[in-house]
């Protein structure tokens, strides 16, 4: 995410915009849920199926307003909402459902050989109080997608989703209102300084999206109560083209994420490093793309129903700040360039020529702006990539399975996709996470399920066979000592 929200963050915190009253009621919902944390754990999967069905159904009953509501809030077409915001939803939903029984499942674990007699479970129990602190660029996707996460897992939960988006606030609280009580699950609207009350306050576990930088603030605020963290943070996300990819291909699925709600997403493409021997011929082709997608010329492109805009004008001024600070510096506009501040409009922009002291190959872009930069072998530039934090995503087209497993055994990022785009996001069975500076903890699926559980590991003593008890003092037995030893040299 960028860096003007975490300056709107820090500043709303020092003006402690809510009121005694409202901090008063986040203690009281808080001292609901704890009390009723542990009503909730004791249930079972077919309690806790139903919630999330109950939450599908309410779901799809809203699917017209929350449609409606991210439209007001980004001009986002219909489209786009379902495949970025409900599907992701719904689909975490049905997996869930699907997969429930099987991840609350004690599992039984394998016994060593100086154990004999006993056996051993792995308990996975509610964490307990979680509060789920979620951005303003997918405001439906990311507030309620961890939410069944922590609903599988048996756990009470607190919301905060972003004030830049208050018409999908106001949708997302009317759902969480109809499908769960108070004590269970709860929102909270308003600015910064309401994620700082909450955070003052001993949750179990704190799942958080946003910037690093806020990411940091967060996971200082959880180490006071010692809160379990998982952040899903961002960072800059590389595209790698070589010389054997289908360059038509690669193009296509380059432009469709970077543009995709207006390029404000954690895993788009936000640079590109091309071999140098296509290097031309690809950059043609994303130029190619941006006019198919969405039109002819900048006026066509800013009346496409297909194509959103920036989230406020702040985030419009920093991301036209990155861009004229490169073209400034010497930069080459190949397509784009254009804006128009009063509708937040920014053309979707390819870039050649970038100078290396220039702003955006240090920021995340989190816009429709996108570098080119050649390169003339592999090690060049994984040395790039490796020269800046490790990314939330790293995205590689390529033909050579050899190039490709190069690549993976040089970096490190949080997750990626091999001839795509983004489509990691999509697969329930993977988990998704960054690294580092690009976060820590996971989600989606089992992982999701696992990050809101505690694995609690537990070993039952077979009285027939107390065999343990040869290893408490005095430790004079023969039997003892050669049992001791063999810990050490052969079990």
């Amino acid at each position: 995410m960028c860096n003007t929200f975490e300056e709107h963050f820090f500043s709303t915190i020092m003006s402690e915009a809510y009121t005694p009253s409202q901090a008063a009621e986040m203690r009281r919902i808080f001292e609901l849920q704890h009390k009723h944390q542990w009503v909730v754990a004791r249930t079972g999967p077919r309690e806790r199926i139903a919630k999330l069905q109950r939450l599908h159904d309410t779901v799809l009953k809203y699917r017209d307003e929350i449609s409606a509501a991210i439209h007001a809030d980004f001009n986002k077409s219909e489209m786009e909402t379902v495949l970025s915001e409900i599907g992701p939803v719904t689909t975490e939903l049905r997996h869930a459902m699907r997969h429930l029984r099987s991840w609350m499942t004690p599992k039984r674990v394998d016994t060593p050989l100086f154990l004999v007699g006993t056996w051993s479970k792995i308990i996975y129990e509610p964490k307990g109080v979680c509060l789920i602190i979620s951005p303003w660029n997918f405001p439906f996707n990311l507030t309620l997608a961890p939410l069944v996460s922590a609903v599988a897992a048996g756990n009470c939960a607190i919301l905060k989703p972003s004030e830049f988006t208050p018409h999908s606030s106001a949708v997302i609280k009317k759902i969480v209102t109809e499908c769960f009580p108070p004590e269970e699950v709860y929102l909270f609207e308003g600015d910064a300084s309401v994620s700082q009350e909450l955070l003052k306050l001993p949750f179990n576990h704190i799942f958080f999206t946003g910037s690093p930088g806020v990411g940091k603030v967060v996971m200082k605020a959880a180490a006071e109560h010692l809160s379990s963290v998982t952040l899903e943070l961002g960072g800059k996300s590389p595209v790698i083209v070589d010389a054997t990819t289908d360059l038509d291909h690669a193009a296509a699925k380059t432009v469709w994420l970077k543009c995709m709600n207006a390029g404000q997403i954690c895993i788009a493409t936000d640079y590109v490093l091309v071999e140098e021997s296509v290097y031309e011929a690809f950059t043609e082709k994303l130029v190619e793309k941006v006019k198919k997608f969405y039109g002819d010329t900048p006026e066509a492109r800013r009346q496409t129903p297909d194509y959103c805009r920036m989230v406020s004008p702040k985030h419009h001024a920093r991301v036209m700040n990155l861009l004229n600070d490169a073209v400034q510096r010497g930069a080459r506009v190949r397509i784009g360039g254009n804006d128009t501040p009063e509708d937040r409009y920014i053309d979707p922009t390819v870039l050649t020529d970038v100078p290396d002291d220039s702003l955006i190959w240090e920021e995340e872009i989190f816009g429709p702006v996108l570098p080119v930069r050649p390169y003339k072998t592999l090690d060049e530039a994984v040395a790039f990539i490796n020269a800046r934090p490790r990314p939330l995503s790293l995205y590689i087209f390529s033909s050579s399975s050899r190039n490709v497993d190069r690549i993976h055994a040089a970096t490190r990022a949080g997750g990626g996709a091999v001839n795509d785009c983004g489509l990691h996001f999509y697969q329930t069975n993977l988990p998704f996470g960054g690294i580092n500076n690009s976060g820590t903890g996971q989600c989606h699926g089992e992982a999701g399920f696992l990050d809101f559980s505690n694995n609690r590991g537990v070993t039952w003593q077979n009285r027939i066979f107390p065999h343990t008890n040869l290893f408490v003092p005095p430790y004079k037995s023969k039997l003892a000592k050669w049992l001791g030893e063999g810990v050490v040299r052969w079990f």
